[in-house]
């Protein structure tokens, strides 16, 4: 980035000075010194209405192969497809007077992946501006991240803002805090992330971090996204082995094939829900699909269930299998393996150093874990329906004790690896 690149006079580079720079070079440094006002509010506007303008267009589309049309107006088709945006932020919404605050995990992963991508593009385009990379590494101050994140988060808000008051009517009432907290936290947090790496602060903001916080960053990394992503495989296994049951869920609600596009829309919407749903399986709490329901490796209570061919992946209420318990084994398995892949690149002969890193980086996944659980739950119907979700202190506890111990043991046999591999090298 323009900004970040060290300042060298004539006689080290060769090159003429700024005043008799090329008008090719101008227009490339030019590129990354755009009004940062103009340029970052617009930002933040169009990464909430990209994701805005997909979600209108599915709820008209809902609306034409529900009944073709003949029910309703165009307008509530589009209140629907507004409303479904606003319920991806944790505004939550009513439907015939019952509240469902379930946030739809699949849109808001798709509103987080766009604010990333909008976020890296008003970082390039602002990067020239503000100290380099020598006075950054100094110690002076630089506000250009901090600027822009705050416009780009106003231009969301503004945007988030205008749907809330166009949707909002006497039956839904979505909540205006709370889906102000939710695009506050993916513009801050992402979208200043992106904007930092894009403006090219990100790295040198890194580096002045200690070596061992940097790898403990990244075996936690590797932890967390390793772990969910065995969850997800569990979940794929528990609906291919049941898919006869969610083909006779589908059938007994008598659906449309266009209603039935809707349906798979929305479990789609709801799988990463359903991962950390898994992931808390395989920790041992479990989670609940009603009040009074449990389904854990060493118990499960279901009851009646509504019709949603996600739920066919439940195991049978009543006594588990006796293999069921032996999943919880996963988690310190899946830890140790994703700490010991992570330190193949940063290697250490300390014993306690490569234990110490693993078991933070493994500690830290599991609070991580710890907040998505609390985070994918919420009611989705009237009566028992209004508590489902997974056991999240629960969940919390578990992670940080199983994948912080698989963290330790994944540390020390990546340093006793490291260690043997140098004392063959010596011997050699």
């Amino acid at each position: 980035m323009t900004s970040l690149l060290p300042h060298t006079s004539r006689s080290q580079t060769g090159r003429t000075p700024a005043s008799a720079r090329s008008a090719s070079e101008l227009r490339r440094d030019l590129v990354h010194r755009r009004p940062l006002v103009l340029l970052a509010t617009a930002g933040g506007a169009a990464a909430a209405a990209s994701t805005l303008v997909v979600c209108l267009a599915i709820g008209v589309l809902g609306w034409f192969l529900t009944d073709a049309g003949a029910h309703g107006a165009p307008r509530d088709a589009l209140r629907v497809g507004a409303l479904g945006w606003l319920a991806a932020h944790g505004s939550g919404v009513y439907v015939e007077g019952v509240l469902v605050s379930l946030v739809p995990w699949g849109m808001t992963l798709a509103c987080a992946w766009t604010t990333v991508r909008f976020g890296l593009r008003v970082g390039e385009s602002v990067s020239g501006l503000g100290p380099d990379a020598d006075a950054l590494g100094d110690g002076e101050r630089d506000w250009t991240v901090p600027t822009a994140t705050g416009l780009f988060a106003v231009g969301y808000l503004l945007t988030l803002v205008g749907t809330h008051t166009v949707a909002t009517s006497a039956t839904t009432r979505p909540d205006l805090a709370r889906a102000v907290v939710g695009a506050v936290l993916v513009t801050g947090v992402l979208g200043g992330a992106a904007i930092a790496v894009g403006a090219g602060r990100a790295a040198v903001w890194l580096d002045l971090l200690p070596g061992s916080v940097r790898v403990a960053a990244a075996c936690c990394r590797r932890v967390l996204s390793s772990f969910l992503l065995v969850s997800a495989v569990v979940l794929a296994i528990g609906l291919v082995v049941d898919t006869s049951t969610a083909a006779n869920v589908m059938s007994q609600l008598g659906t449309s094939t266009g209603a039935t596009a809707l349906v798979v829309l929305l479990t789609v919407l709801v799988l990463p829900n359903a991962v950390v749903f898994s992931g808390s399986y395989l920790l041992g709490p479990g989670f609940t699909v009603g009040a009074g329901t449990l389904v854990s490796p060493t118990a499960v209570f279901t009851g009646s269930l509504p019709l949603f061919p996600l739920l066919a992946a439940l195991p049978d209420s009543g006594p588990t299998p006796s293999w069921a318990p032996w999943l919880m084994l996963l988690g310190p398995l899946v830890g140790a393996v994703a700490v010991a892949r992570a330190m193949v690149d940063h290697p250490t002969l300390r014993w306690d150093e490569g234990g110490l890193r693993g078991a933070v980086g493994g500690v830290l996944a599991g609070l991580l874990l710890g907040l998505l659980a609390a985070l994918v739950g919420g009611a989705v119907g009237p009566g028992r329906m209004a508590d489902v979700g997974p056991m999240a202190l629960q969940t919390a506890l578990h992670a940080t004790t199983v994948l912080g111990f698989g963290g330790l043991l994944g540390g020390l046999f990546a340093t006793w690896r490291h260690r043997r591999a140098l004392l063959a090298g010596l011997a050699a």
